[in-house]
């Protein structure tokens, strides 16, 4: 990824909080030289020893999964917050660009199974149900449909070896611009100029 030093992430902690909070990614790998993509969920976990590593799954006919072999470097793409920004609301004359907030994990990819699986499929959906009384559980499906479904999908371990990412946030503005786009952004009002905003005051609070 071409990341410019102004447009460095700001901490270590602040890319993994981004990872967490925006897990619908990217993953991309090969297969004889094609590039192959899928959109899942991934979840970033650290292991026993403080290692990172990503855990998803896919279906089990998704040609991806000749991917899963331990041995390929793979890559996850997390990105959600980005907005346009319009150059009218600078003091002075400059061209329209865009603010975002993108990460790429790299590592190897190897297949979760059995039991692991079963962990990774609960920890997922505790994840995204929460624990209210009507929640989806995996422990309440019937053992039958769940070893069927089980059958169909291939769980997966990234073993973290890069990552990458940049926040590009209006960071070679100066301050008065800088405030003027924040308030543009927020009274456009749209979730992600919202969320761009909202970044950008965390800057420079």
């Amino acid at each position: 990824m071409y990341v410019p030093k102004k447009f460095e992430a700001p901490s270590v902690d602040a890319v993994e909080q981004f990872i967490k909070e925006n897990g619908f990614a990217t993953l991309i790998g090969y297969d004889n030289g094609i590039p192959l993509a899928t959109h899942t969920p991934i979840m970033i976990r650290e292991d026993s020893n403080g290692d990172k590593k990503l855990v998803g799954h896919i279906s089990v006919a998704n040609p991806q999964t000749k991917c899963f072999d331990g041995e390929q470097e793979m890559m996850a793409i997390f990105m959600e917050h980005h907005t346009y920004i319009s150059s009218s609301w600078y003091d002075h004359v400059n061209v329209p660009t865009w603010n975002y907030i993108a990460a790429h994990v790299y590592g190897k990819v190897s297949r979760v199974e059995g039991d692991d699986l079963y962990k990774l499929l609960d920890e997922v959906s505790k994840k995204y149900e929460g624990n209210g009384p009507s929640a989806f559980k995996i422990e309440n499906m019937p053992k039958d449909m769940l070893a069927k479904d089980m059958k169909g999908i291939v769980g997966f371990e990234m073993e973290v070896t890069k990552v990458e990412a940049a926040y590009k946030l209006s960071q070679n503005r100066d301050v008065k611009n800088y405030f003027e786009i924040i308030k543009k952004l927020k009274e456009r009002g749209d979730e992600f100029s919202v969320k761009i905003a909202a970044e950008m005051s965390k800057l420079r609070s």
